[in-house]
């Protein structure tokens, strides 16, 4: 037996807003947390499209303090990248990364993360997905 599952579109704009704060709002949203019938086995997680992310903040000192590590799978080959600059070239990998830590982790994680729109600024192509206030009524 196969349950319809209704899945909304939501739109965040993270401009001027802390990047914590996003994520955590776009999580949610992703798990279905907010819905009436949630359950911790099942993905019941909404679409989420986060834009103008190149415009969202770190709170206190952690852009300064922060560094990016990724390993390249060979001896010594730990790459390590000031935040600064990392969220300067890669600011949706950033939040995407936040995002995806707040994720559960098992095999609900990747069709959770697949349903995550990032932009680094306000235009997308999927404007035409969200109900406006005048097509509800």
């Amino acid at each position: 037996m196969s349950k319809i599952i209704s899945r909304k579109w939501h739109l965040i704009d993270a401009e001027n807003k802390v990047i914590g704060k996003v994520a955590e709002q776009a999580a949610v949203l992703l798990r279905g947390k907010s819905k009436i019938d949630f359950t911790y086995n099942e993905d019941k997680g909404d679409y989420v499209v986060i834009t103008n992310v190149s415009k969202a903040s770190f709170s206190g000192r952690k852009i300064e303090n922060k560094i990016h590590r990724h390993h390249s799978g060979y001896m010594g080959g730990l790459k390590e990248i000031p935040m600064t600059d990392y969220f300067e070239r890669f600011p949706d990998n950033v939040m995407r990364e936040a995002i995806n830590g707040m994720m559960p982790k098992n095999k609900l994680r990747t069709p959770m993360m697949r349903r995550l729109k990032i932009f680094k600024n306000a235009n997308h192509a999927y404007k035409d997905k969200f109900v406006t206030k005048e097509e509800a009524k």
